[in-house]
């Protein structure tokens, strides 16, 4: 399914979801983040499995500095059903994600933010403007062995009122799963 994607400097897409803790999250809930990071995510995919730590590390290293982080799982459920709401729930629990967990039933989200891939990153300022699009770090098999890290830079000059020296990167990973 080809979709546009969202080009820097663009609005954050509005979205009402429900996250695997059954609450309702819509982009107000998210007001009080000086950065917003929106990750398009699954259970399924090896390249989000092998991200899951390193997105912990960033939540815990910026919570503090005003930056936060939801991860929205778009996936078509019924070709994919380990990405079910109820499997979502199970995974944010065994991993215990420290982060909004939220569900893309439709897939009308995935779609305003143009997401094509899993995982894949939209960093948004206290505008709610796109900044960084992209992947998380140029490594996904071996963390030991990343040379750049795309998006802890793009928040690191965000917060010290930089221009994002590496405004965007190709998202590597699975492609979103689209319902027929």
């Amino acid at each position: 399914m080809a979709t546009e994607k969202l080009k820097i400097g663009s609005l954050l897409p509005g979205f009402n979801l429900t996250g695997v803790d059954n609450k309702e999250y819509s982009q107000d809930y998210f007001t009080g983040y000086k950065i917003l990071i929106v990750i398009f995510n699954c259970n399924h995919c090896p390249y989000v499995q092998a991200y899951e730590e390193r997105v912990k590390a960033i939540v815990n290293d910026y919570k503090g500095k005003g930056v936060g982080l939801i991860a929205i799982n778009s996936n078509d459920d019924i070709g994919y059903p380990e990405d079910s709401f109820e499997n979502m729930k199970v995974r944010a629990k065994e991993k215990n994600f420290n982060f909004p967990y939220l569900r893309d039933e439709t897939q009308d989200t995935a779609k305003a933010f143009g997401a094509t891939h899993t995982p894949e990153v939209f960093v948004f300022d206290s505008k709610r403007e796109l900044r960084y699009h992209g992947k998380i770090d140029d490594n996904w098999q071996e963390e030991d062995k990343v040379a750049n890290t795309y998006l802890r830079d793009a928040l690191d000059e965000l917060l010290e009122g930089k221009e994002i020296s590496v405004p965007e990167t190709f998202s590597i990973g699975c492609t979103i799963k689209w319902k027929n």
